[in-house]
């Protein structure tokens, strides 16, 4: 029988939400294939969840009942810090474990929303929003954010959930919102508001096929898809997307380039805003939260005879 390590918890505010998606993870890994162990990684308490036992950092085992347990795999259900950050892939890679998401580089890279874009940027061909990278301890110069216009949104660059997003309406409400994103990151992107619809896209690789999901539309209650609309039911999913045949192909093929340009392993998410017939590139996120297929409200991945849901985060 395979051993699987399924991490979860962490050390963000995202922790309450990567606790929920390793319990659905453990729920629906066959039981018959797998024999899965909830890991809790916070700081340097990492214990399997059910017996509070420590495991063993020098190689990544556990014991339990006299049994020494060596990990197969580690299953990537921790979002946010240390590992969507890319922090613990180095040492999985050193150790020779395989883990189920991007390597340390790409996603040390995707978690930081400003070099996404300038890595992308060379491209020439995503459209992304207008933006500007603040930095706590520097002035905030109004010169270059002014061009963006208004509204606005102000966000942690290394951050998930929408933990410290605002929306800016007016120029006075501006330093509040960078204040409010420096409380989790010590960057802040200012990105100009693109008046459209929301949707988002999943990439995987199947058999080492690349494997593009439904596009999914997201309509929030709110004014914007914020942590309630995420996570407390106030938004709708539309899976698939009503669009039309071609731009369905544009976001899945713009999705298929960002998955393959990015380098990205294991399941990706990448969210858009659309504008007029294009669809402009938000952000992408390496490590989505996984939801319970009969509450699920967004799209679903087909793997080893089981459903797998794949929301926000």
């Amino acid at each position: 029988m395979t051993n699987i390590a399924i991490l979860t918890g962490g050390d963000s505010e995202e922790r309450v939400i990567s606790l929920k998606s390793g319990q659905v993870v453990r729920e629906h890994l066959p039981k018959d294939r797998y024999r899965s162990f909830l890991i809790d990684i916070q700081k340097s308490d990492w214990h399997e969840i059910d017996s509070g036992t420590p495991i063993d950092k020098n190689d990544f085992s556990l014991t339990l009942g006299g049994e020494k347990i060596h990990f197969d795999c580690a299953f990537a259900a921790l979002h946010g810090a240390p590992l969507e950050d890319g922090k613990m892939q180095g040492y999985f890679d050193m150790l020779g474990i395989p883990y189920t998401c991007c390597d340390g580089y790409v996603s040390a890279l995707t978690m930081n929303k400003h070099n996404t874009k300038m890595q992308l940027a060379q491209f020439g061909t995503v459209p992304m929003a207008g933006s500007v990278l603040l930095r706590r301890g520097e002035p905030v110069d109004l010169e270059k954010i002014n061009p963006l216009g208004m509204p606005l949104f102000v966000k942690p660059n290394t951050h998930g959930s929408s933990f410290g997003v605002t929306k800016v309406k007016t120029a006075e409400a501006l330093l509040p919102a960078v204040g409010e994103a420096w409380r989790f990151d010590s960057e802040a992107v200012v990105e100009s508001f693109l008046p459209g619809r929301e949707f988002s896209n999943g990439v995987l690789r199947v058999n080492g096929a690349i494997t593009v999901l439904p596009v999914t539309e997201i309509i929030p209650e709110t004014e914007f898809f914020d942590f309630a609309a995420k996570y407390e039911g106030k938004s709708k999913e539309v899976t698939p997307a009503d669009l039309s045949p071609e731009l369905t192909q544009q976001c899945q093929s713009q999705s298929r380039f960002l998955y393959e340009a990015l380098k990205c392993k294991g399941v990706v998410r990448f969210d858009y805003i659309l504008v007029g017939d294009t669809f402009n590139f938000l952000e992408a996120n390496t490590i989505p939260g996984i939801s319970p297929p009969a509450s699920c409200r967004s799209r679903r991945v087909r793997t080893d005879g089981n459903w797998a849901c794949f929301f926000r985060c």
